[in-house]
């Protein structure tokens, strides 16, 4: 019994079998550089497809690799998406199993410019969790710059991101959620509001409200991770939280009795000017 992401790459071939794409399994095979006999064999059951493979059949078929590998979305790539199709670079250990890429502030421009140099990606430190769903998939890690996302985020925090595929970006992004976006020059952690479908865009807000929220084009995204989980250096005490409230409390209290005596001394004014 062959794997089921043989049998999802067979379901790709018959599929371009039935279209009239390619004339036939021998076609196939020549135009990936594959021996017939092999394939024969792959149709057959008898062997898996190899890595190499799929990697040409993606480039010249646009074989959708996420339908391959998950079973979800389309099983072929539109001529946008195929464009826009990267190989993302990961890194593992003595035992094959993937580690978590952390970037680090100082690197971070050079990750947005250079994401496609994999000497750079394994030159990045990187770690391992015990939780299970961080085995399944690709994660990432990003520090937090600056104050934007305050007070969920704060500087010196980090992400911990599941990669999202770019044919996912317009059904899987959800509103609200937050996720670490890789634009051409910048890594940027927001809330984002979804826009692809309609206008081809994203929103991307700050949870501090001194900064606006701001539009960004399709065109201009490289990478979007979803942010699962944050580690953070700070832990405040439940008692410095107890004052904080309690003197957010005061602040409102002594605001409100303010505004009540400018209504009292207001209706006052107009009742002796009523008067006379």
């Amino acid at each position: 019994m062959n794997s089921v992401v043989t049998q999802r790459f067979i379901k790709c071939h018959n599929k371009l079998r039935e279209e009239n794409q390619v004339r036939s399994s021998r076609q196939f095979a020549l135009s990936l550089e594959y021996l017939p006999q092999s394939l024969s064999e792959i149709l057959k059951g008898r062997r898996d497809v190899t890595i190499e493979l799929l990697r040409k059949a993606v480039e010249k078929y646009k074989i959708n690799p996420v339908y391959i590998y998950t079973g979800e979305g389309p099983m072929f790539m539109s001529e946008e998406d195929h464009k826009g199709f990267r190989v993302l670079t990961i890194v593992t250990n003595s035992l094959e199993d993937e580690r978590i890429v952390h970037v680090p502030v100082p690197a971070q421009a050079g990750y947005a410019g250079q994401m496609t140099d994999p000497t750079f990606i394994q030159d990045l430190p990187t770690y391992s969790l015990p939780d299970y769903k961080y085995k399944v998939g690709t994660h990432r890690s990003f520090d937090v710059a600056g104050d934007s996302m305050e007070p969920t985020l704060f500087e010196g925090d980090k992400v911990i991101c599941s990669y999202l595929e770019p044919t996912l970006w317009q059904s899987s992004i959800k509103d609200n959620y937050v996720y670490v976006v890789v634009t051409r020059g910048d890594v940027l952690v927001k809330r984002v509001t979804n826009y692809l479908k309609e206008e081809k865009q994203l929103e991307l807000i700050s949870d501090n409200t001194f900064y606006e929220p701001f539009r960004m084009d399709l065109g201009d995204i490289r990478e979007i991770w979803y942010v699962r989980a944050k580690l953070s250096p700070f832990l405040p005490s439940p008692q410095n939280i107890k004052n904080y409230l309690h003197k957010e409390m005061q602040e409102l209290q002594s605001t409100i009795q303010n505004q009540s005596k400018l209504i009292e001394n207001l209706t006052k004014t107009i009742e002796q000017s009523l008067k006379n």
